[in-house]
């Protein structure tokens, strides 16, 4: 099994991992590591922020008190040097913008200062790891749900950030995939930028040219959930599942207010983005990191893949199921152990 976590690091067989020798392992993989959040609007980073100290100190991670970049790039970069600026040892940083988290990055980089990212992948700049889902896989999820549900007609995908790696990834993969394999289908797409008050507004605007939409994917739900419920309320068009005129809907995140709209057949399924792996794993990567181990491409000890993107940067693949009514209650989603 390679790049191994959660025993020892070094395996011959596979190479997954070495002593790097770099300026990173001089403390030895102790030392203060700064945690920066994109945002906490979403009960998805909520969440994780939650998982933060918990997962920090099963690792063995001395970990500062988190820091909250709310949803603006340039505060983010600032953030990373105010880390930098207390001599944290590691960060980890989940980026707003990939293009805009470079400057940050060289900033750690000049330092020595292992960075690992979550959720998102920079274009360019150098990290120890990307802890990260597939997010091709979940445009590509929702349009085979979405497509196996209804024959023809319109759908709607109310799409992330384009300045993000996630919300060009979610959008490309959701369109390509419907090109290819449901040509009946009609993608209609509102830029919402993660932005609740965003998705509402064009929904509204959207559904009254459009009357007829037979389904929607919402590439956030932490964001979009609660906006789109309530604009299609508004609208008397939220139907439940399995009653004339539902709309199906599928959306990205794995929150529990998520799982109780698929109970409640007001939505019919997300792809669980694993909130408390990433906390998990930015905390393993950059113990590991600090103490300049480094991994190679393969499949890893826990149900996922570390592959080397076109930057040459590596990024963790963790696992991401799609829940539907049949498994929304299994227990080993994280969604269904938040309090």
């Amino acid at each position: 099994m390679c790049a191994v976590a959660g025993a020892s690091l070094v395996l011959a067989a596979c190479g997954s991992t070495k002593d790097s020798g770099a300026s990173s392992a001089e403390g030895g993989g102790s030392g203060k590591v700064g945690v920066i959040l994109p945002l906490l609007t979403s009960p998805f980073w909520q969440s994780y922020n939650d998982y933060v100290p918990k997962m920090a100190d099963s690792e063995g991670v001395d970990a500062l008190k988190t820091v909250n970049s709310n949803s603006d790039p340039s505060q983010q970069i600032t953030d990373i040097n105010n880390q930098l600026n207390q001599n944290v040892k590691g960060l980890v940083v989940a980026p707003l913008d990939s293009a805009a988290i470079e400057a940050g990055l060289d900033q750690a980089e000049r330092k020595g200062v292992p960075v690992v990212a979550v959720d998102v992948a920079p274009d360019k700049g150098k990290v120890a790891m990307v802890v990260r889902a597939d997010n091709v896989a979940y445009g590509e999820k929702a349009c085979q749900y979405l497509g196996e549900q209804i024959p023809s007609g319109k759908v709607v995908q109310i799409m992330g950030d384009l300045a993000s790696v996630n919300g060009r990834d979610r959008s490309e993969a959701f369109r390509a995939c419907v090109k290819k394999n449901f040509p009946k289908l009609k993608v209609l797409e509102i830029p919402a930028k993660w932005e609740s008050d965003t998705a509402a507004s064009k929904l509204d605007t959207l559904l009254n040219a459009n009357p007829d939409i037979k389904g929607i994917y919402m590439q956030a739900g932490g964001v979009y959930l609660a906006p789109t419920l309530q604009t299609l309320k508004s609208k008397g068009m939220l139907k439940k599942a399995g009653q004339d005129g539902h709309i199906t809907i599928v959306s990205n995140d794995g929150i529990p207010q998520e799982y109780d709209a698929i109970r409640k057949g007001e939505i019919d399924a997300t792809v669980s983005q694993p909130a408390d792996l990433y906390a998990k794993y930015g905390m393993y990567y950059i113990k590991a990191a600090m103490e300049g181990k480094t991994f190679q491409p393969g499949p890893t000890d826990h149900d996922s893949t570390i592959v080397k993107l076109p930057s040459g940067i590596l990024e963790d693949q963790l696992p991401a199921p799609l829940v539907t009514k049949d498994n929304v209650d299994d227990p080993k989603l994280w969604g269904n152990t938040v309090k």
